[in-house]
């Protein structure tokens, strides 16, 4: 068998796609392989391993492959169709662009392939021409070429193209996604000098960090990085009511994780004094006054630009409150002290906002200390520039209030700190307020901060996202100032590129109703062969692989055999279905199949997964699997939205299953892969069930696809438990109703004919 080795750069706007995609799909057939270090300018080159030749003209390399493995063009129309593609990429010519789409729908109206009863280099060359052409694959994908869309599908769908696309993209993240990044920030970093660039990011320790977090946490580290500068990371402790130490840990924690250290650790609580000192200087100054308006009151006062009682008080008078609320007496908790920029403004967040508060609640760090606080309002822009901070990176939810940020370093006179505004990070079916996430806990719908249901940063990484992937996701949202909602299918898809060229691959079948097979023509007793743990990379090591007489089936694939039927046991072979014994109920118990390893697995239709007997000496291992739902039915909860209203209280998913041995040599939180089931992450251990046996729990991780993101319960039980917040299935759509044609009602028509008795009435 002649070997091949294909080699593909990265980077060229014209990617040989077919190349990639027919190397992958021949794989062990011909001896091809593939890798991403192609020479500089040459898109990609193929070299046969026995004597060194190299070809470098991509579609010659295409069709070099596809002749070795005997799928060369058959006919002139299939030559027509590749010259007609080759056109697609350089043309500008929209018509002619539709006119060439046009030609390949009609040419696989009743055709499968576009070139002969099966898949040939005339398929590989089009479909990868249309694969890296923009403009002809958005015509395509707007649905008016349904066969040619059928027959690209297919392609993408085959389990070679999906692997072969996913380590493409790992390679091109990998080689140039900093690069494009830094090139997309810098542009909005004003005034931003190498060595001098001072960043912060400033969480407040009242919990656990979530993936609204993450996105502010990444800049921040990205821009002190990218420029060569500094990063602060400051708690933000300026209301003790729910601020805790331990939450501190756990945040100092997951940044560690995220391989964000900071070049020091701060408080703002470190900064009291200062802060406080302050204070006074913009009571001394005029500029600022206390104020013991009732709340609601003052919210109105400030909707309808009235002015306070208290605006005008003189200097003393504001002093001796402030001195109250500093001892927080009695009559010293009724004031706060309000910034005295304007009660009329347009601008909300200029009207007097309140920038001290009493709370009698012991602080985590300062204890008894203090009985009021500075607002995050007051207090940010006063450290930020002590502490040296050059650009303050704030969400663009904040921009109404960056005029005053910036009223207060004018108004204290210090020094100018640029804000950089970027859009928040939002998914559907998520909310980010702890105190609806407590509730959760509360409800019983959730078990903790960590919860794989949950959007905080311990809750995604035990769900299986990935450091990388959320580094690369929150940095490929660039500077863009829009505020949208996104789909979680975006960030889990990146996820899947990135394990996917490194998750080892077992086997699990469902354990419910089992199906013994007996397989004539295999060994009597164990035989174990070594096999990859990723037929695709090596690297990632090797397994141990039972074979016996004796097998097992799960019920649904043994439901889904015909007598007679060829199907392959993935990883040995094909084998035939002799005969079928069902118990009353109709259930498969037990299979007998002739092994036919002469068979071609390419001919088949069924691709099963399957383990072996256990005995003592190769035992399964006991496994649960278990998948999550979103926490809500409403795509988007409001502020005003009650929790109670919009929970989903089916949420968990749990099947039990046998593993094949190797996974015993998993550690928690190892990523892996089970053959035909999905990505799943080791979530826990338990050394003894009630069996006494070692079991593993392990959770599925999302793979992007639309079907594993949707809300997974029945829409009638779904309307039945999700509460008033849910509608029930019929009422789902947005239409307005109108009466069925069809109507099975009573209805009178006007008439002047006499009534008669129906023949069919037998009524009395």
């Amino acid at each position: 068998m002649t070997s091949y080795r294909l080699s593909l750069q990265t980077t060229p706007d014209s990617f040989p796609f077919a190349a990639l995609a027919l190397a992958s799909y021949l794989g062990d057939a011909i001896g091809a392989s593939f890798d991403f270090e192609g020479e500089d300018g040459k898109p990609c080159s193929l070299t046969r391993t026995s004597d060194a030749t190299t070809i470098d003209e991509p579609e010659t390399v295409v069709r070099t492959l596809a002749k070795a493995a005997g799928m060369e063009s058959n006919s002139t129309q299939g030559e027509a169709m590749i010259a007609l593609a080759k056109t697609l990429p350089t043309s500008e010519d929209f018509a002619a662009l539709v006119s060439a789409l046009d030609a390949l729908d009609d040419r696989l109206a009743l055709r499968t392939f576009l070139d002969g009863r099966e898949i040939s280099v005339v398929d590989w060359l089009v479909w990868g021409a249309i694969k890296g052409s923009l403009k002809p694959l958005g015509i395509m994908k707007r649905g008016k070429h349904v066969h040619l869309l059928r027959w690209f599908s297919y392609i993408e769908a085959l389990p070679t193209t999906e692997s072969a696309l996913s380590e493409l993209a790992a390679a091109r993240s990998r080689e140039k996604g900093k690069d494009k990044t830094a090139a997309s920030f810098a542009l909005g970093l004003k005034d931003a000098k190498e060595g001098q660039v001072v960043t912060r990011f400033p969480p407040e320790p009242s919990g656990f960090l979530h993936i609204g977090h993450l996105k502010a946490a990444i800049l921040n580290e990205y821009f002190a990085s990218h420029y060569k500068g500094k990063l602060i990371i400051r708690f933000d402790d300026t209301n003790p009511t729910n601020e805790k130490g331990s939450f501190e840990t756990s945040i100092l924690e997951d940044l560690a994780v995220l391989k964000i250290v900071g070049d020091k650790v701060t408080h703002t609580s470190d900064y009291f004094d200062m802060i406080y000192d302050y204070a006074l200087q913009m009571i001394k100054t005029g500029k600022a006054y206390c104020d013991d308006t009732e709340k609601e009151q003052m919210q109105k006062e400030r909707t309808n630009k009235i002015e306070s009682r208290c605006r005008n008080q003189s200097v003393e008078e504001n002093l001796e409150r402030f001195q109250w609320m500093k001892e927080g007496s009695e009559k010293g908790t009724k004031f706060c002290l309000r910034a005295k920029i304007s009660y009329s403004d347009n601008n909300g967040a200029l009207r007097d906002p309140v920038i001290y508060r009493c709370n009698p609640d012991k602080h985590h760090v300062t204890g008894d200390t203090w009985k009021m606080y500075p607002t995050y309002d007051f207090a940010c822009p006063i450290v930020d520039a002590y502490e040296g901070v050059t650009h303050a990176l704030r969400t663009n939810e904040y921009r109404d209030r960056n005029p005053q940020y910036m009223w207060m370093l004018e108004a204290l006179g210090l020094r100018k700190v640029e804000i950089w505004d970027f859009s928040r990070i939002s998914f559907v079916y998520t909310f980010l307020s702890k105190r609806k996430l407590r509730r959760c806990i509360e409800m019983g719908l959730a078990r903790g901060w960590d919860d794989p249901r949950f959007p905080t940063f311990k809750g995604i990484r035990r769900r299986g996202m990935t450091v990388e992937a959320l580094r690369q996701f929150m940095l490929s949202q660039g500077p863009s100032q829009n505020q949208v909602t996104l789909e979680w299918d975006s960030i889990w898809t990146l996820n899947k590129k990135i394990i996917d060229p490194i998750a080892p691959r077992f086997v699990a079948i469902a354990s419910d109703k089992l199906v013994t097979v007996k397989i004539n023509g295999a060994p009597a007793t164990p035989e174990l062969k070594t096999m990859p743990l990723h037929k695709k990379n090596p690297d990632v090591g090797q397994k141990q692989t039972v074979y016996l007489d004796t097998i097992l089936l799960e019920q649904e694939d043994a439901q889904s055999f015909a007598d007679n039927e060829e199907i392959t046991l993935m990883d040995w072979g094909n084998a035939i279905v002799k005969s079928i014994t069902r118990a009353p109920l109709g259930e498969i118990t037990d299979i007998t199949m002739d092994l036919h390893l002469a068979g071609d697995f390419k001919a088949t239709e069924k691709k099963i997964t399957w383990l072996s007997k256990p005995n003592a000496e190769h035992p399964l291992v006991p496994v649960t699997l278990s998948d999550y739902d979103y926490l809500i039915t409403k795509p988007k909860l409001e502020e005003e939205d009650k929790l109670e209203d919009y929970a989903n209280r089916n949420t968990e998913f749990s099947v039990s299953a046998l593993a094949d041995a190797n996974v015993l040599k998993l550690k928690k939180g190892d990523i892996i892969q089970f053959e035909r089931k999905g990505y799943y992450i080791l979530d826990n251990i338990v050394e003894k069930n009630a069996q006494g046996e070692k079991a593993m729990e392990f959770i599925h991780i999302p793979d992007g696809r639309a079907s594993g993101l949707a809300l997974k319960a029945p829409a009638g039980e779904a309307a039945a438990k999700k509460g008033k917040g849910a509608a029930p299935a019929e009422e789902s759509i947005k239409m307005y109703k109108v009466e069925s044609v069809n109507s099975s009602a009573d209805v009178e028509l006007p008439t002047n004919m006499y009534k008669v008795k129906s023949v069919y009435d037998t009524s009395t």
